[in-house]
């Protein structure tokens, strides 16, 4: 049993809510994707599915921020690849099978969904097509009358509320999948500060879309409620995923626009309850 719940408000579907209750020196910890590009044939399954593993061992929950499916060889879609298919998907019902194999794959790991959101490539096969893969997924892997797991939109929010018997805290998490190439210099890391203005109450800010794989935090003043400032800390994470896009410089999107080899793996988001209140950390997941 997950040492948390799981709620999502049917009037504000863009907001997932994680409770969770301990006592000192109880951690909760949260692995974080974007960008699996599950079903793409460069996508290392073997390591997401060994990042899922722990978190299942950890007791963790997942929150994933879009792109888990690449999707990119539908019948009217100009980027098809016939190169681009498993084997597993080849079939006349390609959107059907994608939704079919990914949840037999996630099966294994639904309790530990907290969230899965959507990417550009998830709407854009919504747009094309007019069916919601991401939906379609979460319905999928609902088993038992259970809600879970819970869809947010390209953006949303997840809510973790803590508490002790002494007290309550409560922790933001952004999600929003992200925009633009990146840049070969910044690295997209300069979209921290577009997001840091007109996002200014949540503690982590999750993206990814590039590709990229950073961790900045931003120290913030900030003043209470009652006239008395403090610090604290807004950390943005972009995780790069799971897919080899760059496939050695051959050909392709990544090679004609020299893009470079990107790194895989996602992130860990870990909260840990203590005697002044809610400790943050953020870690690699390689």
């Amino acid at each position: 049993m997950l040492p948390f719940t799981v709620d999502q408000n049917p009037d504000h579907l863009s907001v997932v809510s994680v409770r969770c209750e301990g006592k000192c020196g109880d951690s909760f910890t949260f692995l974080l994707t974007t960008d699996v590009h599950w079903d793409n044939p460069r996508s290392d399954q073997a390591k997401f599915r060994g990042h899922l593993n722990e978190a299942k061992k950890l007791g963790a929950g997942w929150i994933d921020g879009g792109d888990f499916f690449c999707a990119m060889q539908g019948k009217y879609d100009k980027r098809a690849n016939k190169a681009d298919i498993r084997k597993e998907h080849q079939d006349g019902n390609y959107l059907d099978r994608l939704v079919d194999t990914a949840t037999e794959f996630l099966s294994p790991f639904a309790e530990n969904i907290v969230a899965i959101g959507r990417g550009n490539h998830e709407t854009a096969i919504r747009s094309r097509h007019e069916t919601d893969l991401t939906d379609r997924l979460a319905r999928a892997l609902r088993t038992n009358g259970s809600d879970r797991p819970y869809t947010i939109g390209y953006g949303g929010w997840v809510r973790f509320m803590f508490k002790r018997a002494s007290w309550q805290s409560s922790r933001l998490l952004y999600v929003f999948h992200g925009t633009g190439g990146g840049g070969p210099v910044t690295r997209g890391v300069i979209q921290t500060n577009r997001l840091a203005v007109f996002n200014p109450d949540p503690h982590v800010v999750l993206t990814g879309h590039t590709h990229d794989e950073w961790i900045v935090p931003i120290a913030r003043q900030r003043i209470s409620d009652l006239g008395v400032p403090y610090y604290d800390e807004q950390v943005h994470v972009r995780t790069p995923g799971y897919k080899d896009g760059w496939n050695n410089g051959i050909g392709g999107w990544e090679a004609e626009k020299m893009l470079g080899p990107k790194p895989k793996g996602a992130a860990w988001l870990k909260f840990t309850i203590t005697r002044e209140g809610v400790r943050q950390e953020v870690t690699r997941a390689v």
